[in-house]
């Protein structure tokens, strides 16, 4: 969604989005706070390799939830200047950065109200970050135009999602067993995909057995970058995550065992 969606998507769905991670914070950070398999293995790798941080880089790090990332950055060396609009997530990333780490900082902010954001300060920010998190926002407009504001000349900004193409509502998983006729069983796994172009916004679960569904937001390929490409940013890299052949048991539908198809896609944006 970008362009016109902006004013309804924000007014439709913007206090039950506030609503729903608040509910959800605390119990979300309780099983992934100190990181899952897709964060270490998938998400967390290829944002490294495409941000640039060295001392004194200044970033911003949209819809931080508790913070886990914004904590690596200001490991390599980043001021980080971090924000999400749950509270109890800020609150949370409060509580697990080490007092001795004081190149961190977290506010409340609403990354779809691009007056609020710009009270970060113009061309203060040398890159931006947003893990997870642009298909939990319902309207990514204001954002990019923001950020087209707060970012330096030639200023970057690195988000990762789930892969639009593969990890959509409306997909089903699928194991199939061939028997060669010999005694030897092979399992395969794959996506049928019914949907892609629309974008969407649907109820899921992150994690099983969360408090309560949040909203997804999807976007195709090219309504996530055109949002980008209309306030003046070129993609400049691209990873896409998969597991490792061998990473799961071999038999259950589960990404693990789809080492061809990506879980995860990692883009970076560049301010021209």
């Amino acid at each position: 969604m970008t362009g016109d969606e902006s004013a309804g998507a924000r007014t439709e769905f913007g206090d039950e989005v506030r609503r729903i991670w608040d509910r959800n914070a605390e119990w979300w950070d309780d099983r992934i706070g100190d990181g899952n398999a897709y964060q270490i293995e998938l998400i967390e790798p290829a944002q490294e390799r495409l941000i640039r941080i060295e001392s004194g880089t200044t970033i911003l790090d949209i819809a931080c939830g508790a913070g886990r990332f914004s904590r690596r950055m200001a490991e390599l060396g980043g001021h980080v200047v971090a924000f999400d609009f749950s509270e109890r997530f800020i609150a949370r990333a409060k509580q697990r950065t080490p007092a001795e780490m004081t190149n961190v900082e977290y506010h409340v902010a609403d990354a779809t109200d691009e007056a609020e954001l710009l009270k970060f300060g113009a061309q203060r920010f040398d890159g931006a970050v947003a893990t997870i998190a642009l298909m939990d926002i319902a309207d990514v407009g204001p954002l990019f135009r923001a950020l087209a504001r707060l970012l330096k000349p030639g200023g970057w900004f690195v988000f990762s999602v789930l892969h639009p193409c593969f990890q959509g509502a409306q997909r089903r998983l699928f194991t199939e067993m061939d028997d060669d006729g010999e005694g030897r069983i092979t399992f395969r796994s794959g996506v049928a995909i019914m949907q892609y172009l629309t974008p969407r916004a649907h109820l899921g679960e992150g994690i099983m057995g969360q408090p309560e569904p949040h909203y997804y937001f999807t976007r195709p390929l090219s309504v996530l970058f055109a949002a980008g490409f209309e306030s003046g940013f070129v993609l400049d890299g691209l990873i896409e995550s998969a597991f490792e052949p061998g990473r799961g048991d071999g038999r259950s539908v589960t990404s693990k065992n789809m080492p061809e198809i990506p879980v995860i896609l990692a883009a970076r944006m560049r301010l021209t």
